[in-house]
């Protein structure tokens, strides 16, 4: 074997003229060496076939290159085989005795395709080819086109002549530059998750650091994470109590942080706990359900399938909701079982007039008279000795009234807790977390450190365009020069278009999204108009089925028809969305003009506060998305004063100010992939 073949980001790698020399049990050997599990007869006859396969069919290209079972990490899965030849990376998935080209393998092969494309460093200017072999299937023609970034459409094959078919296709596209396999094998693989990714990633004791695509991003991450652990065990060491609030710009994984930490605290040998509380229900909800689900998939250490049931109930002490965790510890006077606990969007906790309604009126609990934030502080003051709270700080993305902002927690330190340690980013103090309060006088009676490592300054959530957050700020901001500019930069990568045609939107939706990119139709809670167009934002919605169920389930994302509130998709996203706008944010005279929809007519929103609601309502729809959006904007009805079309033709005039430009424009492309598709 060369010396490359230690390498074990496949199982098995070699020139494809040393393949063909090799013994069948030989190479079979060295994949079953580096398996680590015991295999099933069906499986190892599978693999030798496969390898029989490849041995027939790429006699005709001996100067290519293969790798088998190669690792695609950010889907925990291996891609049966990697032919390199000419410059092509061509992605091979085997179905032995397969009778046909099922949804599932062509969905599988994409994905594996995509993620080399977009990830794997030295894959990013190649033409990739998925390829999908059911041995037992009908042939079905070859089709040779490439969609933009250069991945094809699966080629569906039958397994005969492999090579001829690979040689047609390197015959077919244009002359790529020579490709070293050491060098390809040892290229950095670099992929952004979603949180959801993320979560299972981190819940399996993966690191940080390989679940983040650019180095400035893992750097960031960690950092943080390190400068956190050094603070809690000085804490520890000292029997004090500490809080820390960490700030970050949006989409720079401030809730991966929070996760990041709780995972390291709780694999400690002292068996310390720790817990991530948030009050997103649906967050929460998601995150258990994927890890819940994921969990399930797995066997235990006797090599018995984990149960859903089990495996929900032991996510339960990882994830916790924040309202659960205080109405408990409000019953019960005893300190928390966690030593370490992380509060999520901490800026978003309630203000004691919210919560005191709250507990009255739902909870027939007439005593509670404190913020949330002085009560959370309170239940783990409770610790005799050390403890440790980390506050998770979003700016700009309050969508609640009665949240209490950090005035509150800072409010509490300084009236009823002042032996707290107190650490804060320098950041703290910008506009986007104050609100404008006065966080410097509140802090100034606190023992209190400044660390420039609690802030997280590098965007890691779009890996197509990280300016997008400065776009959609520009938009809100009601500065359209400013948002064409930034759009220009990113439109390559990105893409953004405007229809006034709901089922055009749809359209877009089903012909961007490939393998099991994930697709969805949001709308602000506000927006109650768009009821005359099928979309009824008030409808019951369930969001671990909207976000995790399948393409084939009605209740899914897939379906375009129930629309996510901001809400909902608060701290989630999707790889494609639809933002649908209604008149509850609309423009006139050159500025916003915000309503709320009452009876039978639209209001007019005065109240400073409610007005950031509403705006940062669409700040948060228009960050969902990780590769592109299509914004609806409905044409109105000019026999409807509640959707009178000059709200809606405002708005569409000003997205375009903006540089976005109308889905006509681009039709024929979005015809054509519909087409490929």
């Amino acid at each position: 074997m060369p010396e490359w073949s230690m390498l074990r980001s496949a199982y098995y790698y070699a020139p494809i003229v040393e393949f063909l020399r090799s013994d069948l049990n030989a190479i079979y050997g060295e994949l079953g060496r580096y398996h680590g599990h015991s295999q099933e007869l069906a499986e190892k006859m599978a693999w030798l076939e496969e390898i029989e396969l490849l041995r027939q069919g790429l006699r005709s290209i001996p100067e290519g290159w293969l790798a088998l079972e190669f690792s695609i990490p950010r889907m925990g899965k291996r891609a049966d085989a990697i032919v390199l030849l000419d410059g092509i990376v061509f992605v091979i998935e085997f179905k032995v005795g397969a009778e046909r080209f099922t949804s599932a393998a062509i969905e599988q092969v994409t994905d594996y395709a995509l993620d080399l494309k977009n990830f794997h460093s030295a894959s990013h200017d190649r033409i990739i080819v998925p390829v999908v072999v059911s041995t037992d299937a009908k042939p079905k023609p070859i089709q040779l086109p490439l969609w933009e970034d250069e991945v094809s459409p699966p080629i569906l094959s039958v397994g005969d002549r492999l090579g001829e078919l690979l040689s047609s296709v390197v015959r077919s596209h244009r002359k790529q530059s020579s490709l070293d396999p050491l060098a390809w094998m040892n290229s950095a693989y670099k992929p952004t998750p979603t949180i959801v990714e993320a979560a299972q990633a981190l819940y399996k004791s993966h690191k940080v650091e390989e679940i983040i695509t650019s180095t400035s991003g893992r750097k960031n991450l960690g950092v943080t994470t390190d400068r956190l652990n050094q603070i809690i065990e000085a804490a520890k060491s000292s029997g004090e109590k500490v809080i820390c609030f960490i700030t970050g710009v949006p989409g720079a994984g401030k809730t991966l942080a929070g996760l990041n930490l709780v995972t390291q605290r709780r694999q400690l040998p002292s068996g310390e706990n720790a817990v991530f509380l948030s009050g997103n229900g649906p967050l929460v909800d998601v995150l258990r359900e994927a890890l819940a689900k994921d969990q399930s998939q797995r066997r235990d250490k006797n090599g018995a399938r984990i149960k859903i049931s089990d495996a929900r109930r032991k996510v339960k002490s990882f994830i916790q909701n924040i309202h659960h965790f205080r109405d408990h510890y409000r019953q019960s006077p005893t300190p928390p079982h966690e030593m370490t606990v992380v509060f999520d969007e901490a800026q978003r906790a309630w203000d004691r007039d919210k919560i005191s309604k709250f507990m009255r009126d739902r909870r027939g609990d007439k005593e509670f008279d404190v913020s949330e934030p002085e009560f959370l502080i309170g239940v783990m003051n409770r610790h005799p000795g050390w403890c440790a709270i980390v506050c998770l700080v979003g700016g700009g993305q309050e969508i609640y009234a009665g949240e209490a902002g950090l005035s509150e927690w800072f409010l509490a330190l300084s009236q009823r807790y002042p032996k707290w340690k107190v650490f804060t980013s320098d950041q703290l103090l910008q506009p986007d977390y104050h609100w404008g309060k006065d966080l410097r006088g509140m802090i100034s009676s606190l023992d209190h450190q400044v660390d420039s490592d609690l802030h997280l300054a590098t965007a890691i959530r779009s890996f197509r365009a990280e300016k997008l957050s400065q776009f959609v700020n520009d938009l809100i901001a009601g500065d359209a020069g400013a948002a064409s500019a930034t759009y220009q930069s990113i439109r390559k990568t990105y893409p953004i278009v405007l229809t006034r045609d709901l089922e055009s939107a749809r359209m877009w939706l089903r012909a961007k999204a490939r393998g099991s990119e994930r697709y969805g139709l949001v709308a602000s809670a506000g927006a109650l108009r768009l009821k005359p167009e099928g979309l009824f934002v008030k409808a019951p919605f369930d969001a671990p089925i909207w976000f995790l169920n399948s393409r084939h389930d009605v209740r899914s994302s897939f379906y375009l028809e129930d629309a996510a509130t901001e809400f909902a998709v608060q701290g989630l996203e999707l790889d494609w969305i639809g933002v649908c706008w209604d008149a509850d944010f609309s423009r006139q005279r050159g500025g916003w003009v915000y309503r709320a929809f009452k009876g039978t007519r639209w209001q007019n929103v005065k109240a400073g506060r409610d007005r950031r609601y509403l705006a940062n309502a669409y700040r948060v729809l228009l960050t969902r998305a990780r590769q592109g959006m299509v914004i609806y904007v409905p044409l109105g009805d000019p026999s409807d004063p509640t959707r009178s079309p000059e709200y809606y033709d405002a708005i569409a005039r000003y997205l375009e100010e903006c540089g976005v430009p109308m889905l006509e424009d681009t039709e024929q492309e979005v015809l054509r992939k519909v087409d490929l598709t």
